[in-house]
């Protein structure tokens, strides 16, 4: 079969869930039989937002292959069972610095370079590029239809339906239908004017995906279709749910699935959507809950942690548990002391992250948790950060600390490696401090080799796996003598035992770092191993 391709542009306002509504669609796809690919256009022009701030951007999603990528790639990944990397996230910077080196290279031919036909010929053969090999390539153009930066891709997108042939693209537009509550209605003239401005590049959606917070009536629909010159079936109510997880069941449930094989002209079997009603059912009706607190510095846009609190709701679905998630600001414990804000916690978690503001209030933390022998889970940063607290406080190396903070330190336990062997590269890697910070991070997916009867060799069933890395920093050897012999377990090193992966506590129920990011490889009905079994060890140490 020729494959077909689904773009989905947001209009109204940014934030109204194009991406999650993307993996619903490729999940619903899935479900069909088809074989599904993503690819995200995002209008920005850093080539990547691996050096952008999380509270403008969210987090940065790794893939195995080292691409720092926007967020929108983890909910495709944990929606369906794609793995995507460097060709399924496109910026305008990226897409630029392709055309610019083509242009110096001489590819042109000395003709003149301009937006058409050169950028958008570069998008068209970024979305070509993605095809193969697979039944449907759904394309999500990051913005809001109207924003300059959107122009070129808009344009390139209305451009391909001529290239490939009506019947092999659909055009999803997601739009907001708010609810007045002065009012008691529902309006529909932002949708109205949204449309209307996507009509006037010479793109005429499909479907429309209406969010809104009220059912959408029949009266409603066909007075949006009929101004936005559309079947009623075609307009579909995309209402605000509770849980993500529940969208694909709700968008099945408006006909979505159906209206885009019958555009796209595919054959598929009936849905089988056992998978999604068992998960629905265990977010329903949970028997457990455990409360956990996550310490970081950006917890006022909780977007900045979304795989990792989506990989605990993950570890929670397992046991049937609610897992509720406390956000707390690490520079208030430090203020405040832990007791303030921790004792009511079954369990604490110190998540990744760069920079020192807030480091010594996430180490009291992690003091805290080991004292009291509430479970704990640090992550890449939050590993480091378990040791520094370790060799501090426990192996007497008075004020240790990361070569990050303080390069004078006489007891550097987390440094900056100048040589290693990279097991992706397979080549050896040198740094300095001086490098440009994307040349000294450990990006990417890398071996990890566990010592037998460990508590992660507990959890994982296995001796040997890959994880996602994110970080320039890494444990010290110079002092791993030292801090073994007072109980810290280094548990999991690379297969030349040359980087520590993970580190635990041989006297603690669960006291556990990990220096790569398990959260990007947790989805809901297969969640990782580690947030599987802490979650476990929470639900425990709540029963006392």
């Amino acid at each position: 079969m020729k494959t077909k391709f689904i773009f989905i542009t947001g209009g109204v306002l940014s934030s109204l869930g194009k991406g999650v509504a993307a993996a619903a669609i490729g999940a619903l796809l899935e479900s069909r039989g088809l074989k599904v690919t993503y690819l995200k256009l995002d209008p920005y022009i850093n080539v990547d937002p691996g050096t952008m701030n999380p509270f403008q951007h969210g987090e940065v999603y790794v893939t195995d292959d080292g691409a720092e990528t926007d967020l929108d790639l983890g909910h495709y990944e944990r929606f369906t069972t794609v793995t995507l990397g460097q060709e399924n996230n496109y910026t305008t910077g990226k897409i630029y610095y392709r055309v610019i080196s083509k242009e110096r290279r001489g590819d042109y031919l000395g003709g003149t370079v301009q937006v058409i036909p050169h950028i958008t010929d570069e998008i068209k053969q970024t979305i070509l590029n993605i095809a193969p090999q697979v039944d449907v390539a759904i394309v999500e153009i990051g913005g809001t239809v109207g924003d300059i930066e959107s122009l070129p891709f808009l344009e390139a997108i209305r451009q391909f339906k001529g290239d490939v042939g009506k019947n092999n693209v659909c055009y999803i537009h997601l739009t907001l239908v708010p609810y007045i509550k002065t009012a008691g209605e529902v309006k529909t003239k932002p949708t109205q004017h949204s449309v209307k401005e996507l009509r006037s590049i010479g793109i005429q959606p499909d479907i429309l995906l209406c969010r809104t917070e009220k059912n959408l009536s029949a009266d409603i629909k066909a007075k949006i279709a009929l101004f936005c010159n559309l079947e009623p079936g075609c307009v579909i109510t995309a209402i605000d749910v509770d849980s993500i997880y529940k969208i694909p069941l709700l968008l099945h449930e408006e006909g979505l699935d159906e209206r885009i094989v019958e555009i796209l002209n595919i054959w598929t079997r009936s849905p089988r959507l056992e998978f999604w009603q068992d998960l629905v059912d265990r977010l329903k009706h949970p028997i457990e809950s455990v409360d956990i607190g996550i310490i970081g510095k950006y917890v006022n846009l909780r977007e900045s942690y979304k795989s990792l609190h989506e990989a605990l709701v993950h570890g929670g679905l397992a046991h049937r548990a609610q897992v509720n998630l406390h956000y707390i600001d690490s520079e208030l414990v430090e203020r405040e002391g832990p007791e303030v804000h921790l004792q009511q916690l079954q369990g604490i978690l110190v998540p990744g992250g760069f920079g020192y503001r807030g480091v010594e209030g996430k180490i009291q933390a992690i003091q805290y948790a080991r004292l009291q022998r509430i479970p704990y889970f640090g992550i890449c940063f939050g590993m480091q950060l378990a040791v520094i607290e370790f060799a501090r406080n426990v192996a007497g190396l008075a004020n240790a600390q990361s070569e990050e903070f303080d390069s004078e330190n006489p007891y550097p336990v987390i440094y900056l490696m100048r040589e290693w062997f990279d097991y992706r590269r397979q080549a050896i890697v040198r740094r300095e401090r001086s490098t440009d910070k994307g040349g000294t991070m450990r990006l990417g997916a890398y071996p990890c080799v566990l010592k037998e009867h460990s508590l992660a060799a507990r959890a994982y069933q296995t001796l040997t796996f890959h994880e996602r890395h994110r970080h320039r920093y890494e444990f010290n050897n110079s002092f791993r003598e030292a801090l073994t012999q007072h109980g810290l377990h280094v548990s999991g090193t690379s297969p030349n035992g040359e980087l520590v992966e993970i580190i635990e506590l041989e006297d603690h129920p669960w006291f556990l770092g990990c220096q790569f990011h398990p959260e990007f490889r947790s989805r809901p009905l297969q969640p990782h191993p580690l947030f599987q079994d802490y979650i476990r060890a929470c639900i425990e140490y709540k029963r006392g």
